[in-house]
C-alpha cells in the first residue's frame, strides 16, 4: 500500500486529518506538518478518509485542537494513533442544544 498521509495543519494541533482510504488499525501513518516534516505513528483504530487521528495523548477534559482552534473536549482519554470522533469527543461547535447558553 502507498504511504498513508495525515496532515497536521498547526503546531498547536493534537489531531491530524487522514488522507487515505482503507486505513486500518495497526497500519503506520505519516503525520506531516505544514513545513513538510513527517513523523510515523501506528494507528490504533480504523479511520475513514477525512477523519481525525490523535497525534498527541489527550486526557479526558482536555481540548481537541485542529487548525490551531479548539473544536471540542475529550470525553475519554485518547492515545496517539486513536480515532478522534463523536465516541471520544464532545463538540462545542454547531450545537443546537447549547444555543443561548454560555459554553
Amino acid at each position: 500500500m502507498a504511504d498513508i498521509l495525515a496532515l497536521k495543519v498547526n503546531d498547536k494541533d493534537n489531531v491530524a486529518t487522514i488522507f487515505a482510504n482503507d486505513v486500518k488499525a495497526g497500519m503506520s501513518v505519516n503525520i506531516r506538518d505544514k513545513k513538510g516534516n513527517s513523523v510515523p505513528e501506528k494507528l490504533r483504530a480504523d479511520i475513514p478518509y477525512g477523519h481525525k487521528v490523535a497525534v498527541k495523548p489527550i486526557k479526558k477534559g482536555e481540548p481537541i485542537i485542529k487548525y490551531g482552534e479548539e473544536i471540542g473536549v475529550a470525553i475519554a482519554d485518547i492515545l496517539v494513533g486513536d480515532y478522534v470522533h463523536v465516541h471520544n469527543l464532545d463538540s462545542q461547535r454547531a450545537r443546537g442544544d447549547l444555543e443561548g447558553q454560555e459554553v
